[in-house]
């Protein structure tokens, strides 16, 4: 039997540190990139997002839409890095902000490695899972991982049915079912990823979570916050924005976040500022407990709800709000 072929790259870098050239070829190879969670609203995409990458960057919510901007997760591991992207559910725009996400998840679908396309296990396989798979069939070079989501919520018969009639949707590079809040499947879900990410290095330092900024951070908290117990209604027509964020003049370990919160009419507001102003101070303790677990410090939290009137449809409003075009 013959010896196995060193080729030169490898043989002259082995000269060059004095290793063996056959050492050389059992080099650990580290693959980094980005991978993009899809899926239609709700399906458990940043629950799952926060899962992964073991700390919570994106907030969540059991209302429909939640995500308004594209999150990144980064998870570390000895032998790679991989950047889970989790994006607004993809669906039907009927105003304005509507198709500004829609328009940056088609975007993000270009720019990245993978894409992780969500159905949930028990929720059968409807019009919006198929015209997704539509979709993704057309991203020719880039491979899509079918993820069967929220497995503790389904019988195993369930999730068995699924995981065929999500294979049935189209060529996918592998189906996994995952629990993001059973833990199930979770490091399996990661090798998986990983095995189709390209070799190269890090794509950032060692310990970051996100690399979301901090402001936008709290912002979000506050809007989760806020969403907890609302009408059918207001989730969509809520949006938050900090104005000034910082530590206090001579108390340097309080930091003081002034933000407001943004609906589109007056019975709106009187929903979130609640009777005498109860639901919101409940809305302002919760936020500020997640604020200051995020920012490792005490926080001063002033709220304050101002009418926007139909902001979702107005552009001067969206780009205030940071949704640009």
């Amino acid at each position: 039997m013959s010896p196995p072929r060193v080729t030169e790259k490898k043989a002259a870098r082995a000269k060059k540190t004095g290793a063996p050239a056959a050492a050389a070829s059992a080099e650990p190879v580290f693959r980094s990139g980005f991978a993009c969670l899809v899926g239609r609203p709700n399906v458990g995409k940043s629950t799952l997002t926060n899962a992964l990458v073991g700390a919570k960057v994106a907030i969540t919510s059991d209302r429909p839409q939640t995500t308004r901007r594209v999150i990144r997760g980064i998870v570390h591991r000895p032998d790679a890095q991989l950047v889970i992207l989790d994006t607004p559910g993809l669906h039907r725009p009927k105003t304005l902000l509507g198709e500004r996400l829609d328009s940056l998840v088609r975007a993000t679908l270009t720019e990245v490695d993978l894409v992780g396309f969500c159905v949930p296990a028990p929720d059968d396989v409807g019009p919006g899972d198929k015209y997704l798979a539509r979709e993704l069939a057309g991203l020719k070079n880039t491979p899509v991982v079918a993820i069967v989501t929220k497995t503790d919520q389904a019988s195993q018969t369930r999730v068995a049915q699924q995981l065929l009639a999500v294979s049935e949707l189209g060529d996918w590079a592998d189906v996994i079912p995952v629990s993001a809040v059973a833990g199930y499947q979770l490091e399996a879900l990661v090798d998986v990823m990983v095995g189709h990410l390209p070799e190269g290095p890090p794509l950032y330092p060692d310990g970051d979570l996100t690399d979301e900024p901090e402001q936008i951070m709290v912002a979000e908290l506050v809007r989760e916050a806020a969403l907890e117990g609302v009408r059918d209604e207001l989730p969509h027509s809520i949006a938050v924005l900090v104005e000034e964020m910082g530590p206090r003049e001579g108390q340097p370990d309080l930091i003081d976040v002034y933000a407001e919160i943004y609906v589109e009419r007056p019975s709106q507001k009187a929903i979130v500022i609640g009777t005498k102003g109860e639901r919101l101070k409940d809305v302002g303790t919760r936020a500020r407990h997640q604020i200051e677990a995020l920012l490792g410090s005490r926080v001063y939290l002033d709220l304050h709800v101002r009418i926007a009137k139909d902001w979702q449809r107005n552009p001067k409003y969206l780009r205030r709000l940071g949704f640009y075009d």
